[in-house]
C-alpha cells in the first residue's frame, strides 16, 4: 500500500470504519481508503491477527490505522465499536458494511439457524452499523455509507437462499437510507460484487462459473475497492446516493 501525495488524498483527516476489514474485500477496502489519507477502522470478529496484519500494513505506509473487535451481529457489540472509534478519532466520516457469512445449502437442507446466522450478520448488522454511525453523520451533516450486497441478491443463486435474501434486503436498505438522510448530505450506496477471489467463494471456483462472466475471469478484491474508493473519497461522488454498483465481469447486466 502507498499513501497518495496530501493533495491528492481528499479522505485526509477523516475517520472510516470498515467491518469485516481482515481480509478479502474488506481488507482491500481499507488499504484503498487508508491510501486516501483516512484513519481507519479495522472491524473483525475472530480474526484478530488477520486484522493486527491490515492495521500493520496501513502504518508501516504512514498510515493511521486500529483494530477493533466486533461481532455486528450484536447491537451491544456494533455499540462499542462505534464509541471506542468517537473515543479515540472523535468523527466517523466513512462507513464500509463489509462484514458477511455463508452458510450454503438448498433451500430443503436448510436449517433455521443457517437461514438466522446469515440474516442477522448480512442484513442486520448492515442496519446496527448504519443505524448507529447515522447519529453522528447527521450531527456532522455529511458521511458516505457504501453497503457491500451481491450479485447474488439480484438474480439470485441455488443454494444460497439466505444469502440472496440477505443481499437483496441490503439493496432495498441502501435505496431506503439513502433518502432518508440525504437531506443532511449523506449518501448511501451499495456495492453489488460477483464472484471475487477470496476465502468465501475459494471452494466455488469452476468452470462452469467462469462461462456465466462474460470477462471470462473472476475479480480482484481491489477492483471492488477501487469503487469503493470512488463512492468514499472522490469529491465526483458526492452527487450519487441510492445506487448499486456491480464489480461482476458483466454477469448482472440490468
Amino acid at each position: 500500500m502507498e499513501l497518495l501525495p496530501e493533495n491528492l488524498q481528499h479522505l485526509k483527516d477523516q475517520v472510516a470504519v470498515v467491518t469485516g476489514a481482515s481480509r478479502g474485500i474488506g481488507k482491500a477496502a481499507a488499504l484503498a481508503l487508508a491510501s486516501q489519507g483516512a484513519k481507519v477502522v479495522v472491524n473483525y470478529a475472530r480474526s484478530s491477527d488477520a486484522a493486527e496484519a491490515t492495521v500493520q500494513e496501513i502504518t508501516q505506509a504512514g498510515g493511521e490505522a486500529i483494530a477493533i473487535q466486533a461481532d455486528v451481529s450484536q447491537s451491544v457489540e456494533v455499540d462499542n465499536l462505534i464509541t471506542t472509534t468517537l473515543d479515540q478519532f472523535g468523527r466517523i466520516d466513512v462507513l464500509v458494511n463489509n462484514a458477511g457469512i455463508t452458510k450454503d445449502t438448498l433451500l430443503l437442507r436448510m436449517k433455521l439457524e443457517q437461514w438466522q446466522a446469515v440474516i442477522d450478520l448480512n442484513l442486520t448488522g448492515v442496519f446496527l452499523c448504519t443505524k448507529a454511525v447515522s447519529k453522528t453523520m447527521l450531527k456532522q451533516r455529511s458521511g458516505r455509507i457504501i453497503n457491500i450486497a451481491s450479485v447474488a441478491g439480484q438474480m439470485g443463486n441455488p443454494g444460497q437462499a439466505n444469502y440472496s435474501a440477505a443481499k437483496a434486503g441490503v439493496i432495498g436498505f441502501t435505496k431506503t437510507v439513502a433518502k432518508e438522510l440525504a437531506n443532511r448530505g449523506i449518501t448511501v450506496n451499495a456495492v453489488a460484487p460477483g464472484f471475487i477471489e477470496t476465502d468465501m467463494t475459494h471452494d466455488l471456483k469452476s468452470d462452469d462459473i467462469i462461462n456465466f462472466i462474460p470477462l471470462g475471469r473472476y475479480g480482484k478484491p481491489e477492483e471492488v475497492a477501487g469503487v469503493i474508493r470512488f463512492l468514499a473519497a472522490d469529491p465526483a461522488a458526492a452527487y450519487i446516493t441510492g445506487q448499486v454498483f456491480n464489480v461482476d465481469g458483466g454477469m448482472v447486466m440490468a
